[in-house]
């Protein structure tokens, strides 16, 4: 862990300076800038492992900061909001966005928090679970097929109608456990702990959004919502 570079902006010197302390003991190198725009200009001169995010910082905001990184590559993001029910956190999902963690925080959540994205991000496989009744058609050795999807196992690519489907490594682990389970309905708390590695209550919002980002780029169609219960990938 002691190379992961960690991208932080934050506007606030004193949140700024701490967190970089911390982190830093924690064994990350760290870029700390107090704005967007100098945000922008560090992660283009030196790609991070990972983007901390505040949403309120000046010059560009945090949300479309994470808009124009996500354009130019998967890297993982997170943001940093002072209210948890703030609109900027969908807004910042919907940028694509990875997950969020609500100010003031304990470094230790944050640490976690980082760490359990990277989990996820270094290896995107693995995931759980049997085969429903909807059980897709197996094309070769790891490649599944949905009708016009087509989702590489092994290769971790999507293809729909053939042409490739860029997917960030979340989403692609929202759909390897929706994969693994066609059929079946994935409670939202089942995909924060399987997907998002969250060994406690999350928001579920991070679900829903991702979800809603999945399907603009699979079908709409292709996972259904069961009202009280979760989703599900139609076979």
């Amino acid at each position: 862990m002691a190379d992961t570079h960690v991208l932080f902006v934050e506007d606030d010197d004193v949140i700024r300076e701490a967190t970089q302390l911390a982190l830093e003991r924690d064994g990350f190198e760290v870029t700390a800038v107090p704005d967007g725009l100098l945000g922008l200009e560090r992660f283009r001169a030196r790609r991070p492992d990972i983007a901390l995010l505040d949403v309120m910082v000046p010059g560009l905001d945090g949300v479309s900061l994470c808009r124009r990184i996500r354009d130019e590559s998967t890297v993982p993001v997170i943001m940093l909001s002072a209210r948890a029910d703030s609109i900027d956190v969908v807004l910042g999902l919907e940028a694509g966005a990875d997950d969020y963690v609500t100010k003031p925080f304990d470094g230790a959540v944050l640490v976690a928090r980082i760490r359990a994205v990277l989990r996820r991000f270094g290896h995107a496989s693995g995931p759980g679970g049997a085969a429903g009744a909807d059980a897709p058609e197996e094309l070769e050795c790891g490649v599944l097929r949905f009708g016009d999807l087509e989702v590489d196992t092994d290769g971790m690519e999507v293809r729909k109608g053939g042409v490739p489907v860029a997917l960030t490594p979340t989403e692609m682990r929202l759909l390897l456990e929706f994969s693994a389970a066609p059929g079946t309905v994935l409670s939202r708390d089942r995909l924060l702990e399987r997907v998002w590695d969250y060994g406690w209550g999350g928001d579920t919002r991070v679900v829903d959004v991702h979800v809603q980002r999945l399907r603009g780029k699979i079908g709409q169609d292709r996972i259904e919502t069961v009202r009280g219960f979760g989703y599900k990938l139609r076979g």
